[in-house]
């Protein structure tokens, strides 16, 4: 499955659609390409310097409903300023990476700590990195697997004493996994 990020890239190095267009995506659903800013800095092969952010909150009465309009603001809002990421999701937890320039990176945390659907929204790391690792990818989600920690051992302060590579490797699986 190709992310709409993907998508617009290749449309618009074709030619076929313009930084911010509105383009149909699969099943038919409408989407809008990254804007301006981004496309001058992607199509010039512009060095950016790109920050990684890795965030957890509680959710404050979660459920389908709730978590869909998260993503869908969270993919309009992250298209327009340039940033990608994944968002693992579980009744107890969001588990947030998002990547991109500094500024916009920071001015979409501090959103996020204003935001009422997050509880006790606490920074587990920031870093500048060489490359994305969701490039293609305005907000990937993904249900918390197995292999992440239980929701006692969250209680208990798993991801307080988490290490940055334990954290980023949580974020490689959701990257290197296939879409459901």
């Amino acid at each position: 499955m190709i992310g709409r990020v993907g998508m617009c890239e290749r449309l618009m190095r074709r030619g076929a659609a313009a930084p911010g267009a509105i383009v149909k995506g699969q099943a038919s659903a409408l989407r809008r390409c990254p804007g301006e800013a981004w496309w001058s800095q992607r199509i010039a092969g512009a060095s950016m310097t790109i920050t990684q952010l890795i965030y957890y909150s509680q959710p404050f009465g979660f459920d389908d409903s709730m978590l869909n309009g998260i993503l869908l603001q969270a993919r309009r809002n992250n298209a327009r300023d340039g940033l990608t990421g994944a968002l693992v999701v579980r009744r107890d937890l969001y588990l947030q990476l998002l990547e991109g320039p500094e500024a916009a990176v920071t001015a979409t945390f501090e959103r996020i700590k204003r935001d009422n659907r997050h509880l006790a929204v606490k920074r587990l790391a920031c870093e500048t990195v060489e490359a994305r690792l969701f490039p293609d990818w305005t907000m990937r989600d993904d249900p918390a697997q197995s292999w992440l920690w239980s929701e006692d051992a969250v209680g208990n302060g798993a991801l307080d004493s988490a290490g940055i590579e334990a954290l980023r490797g949580v974020f490689a699986r959701v990257a290197a996994s296939e879409v459901v």
